[in-house]
């Protein structure tokens, strides 16, 4: 929820991913991607981030991609990401819930309050493919695309896909 979230996390995972002996490769379930590149150092197996492959598959299926983040200190973390990868000219727009990953997974209103964020960055920011800002928003892709008529991208979905597809023409 936060970027000292994310410095605290990224050595941790780096230590994981490198005693880890099994997984043929590892996605990291934060919008953050906390230590995406600190991993990509430690293992010379594939490391993706959910962020990062939701933003390149936002890139395939429109024009201008939003975002819903989660909190407000969320969006300058997200933005900063689109600069580093030049892809900021992409982003209509980032808008936050003012909910934290707790209550994005389980509030009743969840659903509610996205579907008020994606109808913003339509109609007032020019979104033409929404991206979920959070791993816990999954269970509303479709309901979302359902009702109003967009592409909907969750991004864990999106990392395991390039995964799955990295690691198969891997194995020709």
């Amino acid at each position: 929820e936060s970027e000292a979230d994310s410095i605290r996390v990224a050595p941790l995972l780096a230590e994981y991913m490198k005693a880890d002996n099994e997984a043929d490769a590892f996605v990291i379930g934060c919008y953050s991607d906390p230590g995406l590149h600190l991993c990509r150092e430690v293992t010379d197996r594939p490391v993706f981030g959910i962020a990062e492959c939701a933003i390149a598959t936002a890139l395939t299926r429109g024009g201008q991609f939003g975002v819903i983040a989660i909190l407000a200190n969320s969006v300058g973390r997200h933005m900063r990401h689109m600069r580093e990868r030049l892809l900021h000219p992409r982003c209509a727009g980032d808008r936050p819930l003012g909910l934290s990953v707790t209550d994005v997974e389980g509030g009743a209103d969840t659903f509610e309050r996205m579907a008020d964020i994606v109808r913003r960055l339509r109609d007032k920011d020019g979104a033409d493919t929404i991206i979920m800002g959070c791993a816990g928003m999954a269970r509303h892709r479709i309901p979302l695309e359902e009702a109003l008529g967009l592409p909907v991208i969750d991004p864990t979905q999106a990392a395991a896909s390039i995964a799955i597809g990295t690691l198969a023409v891997a194995a020709r």
